[in-house]
């Protein structure tokens, strides 16, 4: 799906796959973060044949002009999990919400495990 939106030039359109690319990149940027983790076995073949579908560990659904992203990450050891996690919502969410022009409704964190 996509988000779409009206203004007086015409209609946009934004896919779920850039919107998880976004997403993707806000959170190798923000700190604590080792690596994405795919959230389905498929997202592992297509990432092997290099057939990237969007964000690695990004799930995007929308609802109207209503956002709902997973994140499925690997945090580094050593640093609190609840403050990464915080982090992590609030970058997501303002750069997509820059991005989109439309409203984060949530930001779920997903910690698939832990690296040294």
């Amino acid at each position: 799906m996509a988000v779409t939106t009206n203004n007086a030039y015409g209609k946009i359109s934004i896919s779920d796959v850039a919107i998880a690319k976004v997403a993707s990149h806000s959170a190798m940027e923000s700190y604590g973060i080792v690596e994405m983790v795919s959230r389905r076995f498929t997202d592992t073949l297509a990432h092997l044949f290099k057939k990237d579908g969007g964000g690695r560990g990004i799930k995007v659904t929308t609802s109207g002009n209503r956002i709902f992203i997973d994140v499925y990450v690997v945090i580094k050891y050593g640093v609190s999990i609840n403050a990464v996690a915080e982090s992590l919502k609030e970058a997501i969410k303002y750069k997509v919400e820059a991005f989109t022009g439309m409203i984060v409704a949530t930001v779920n964190v997903n910690v698939i495990g832990v690296k040294l």
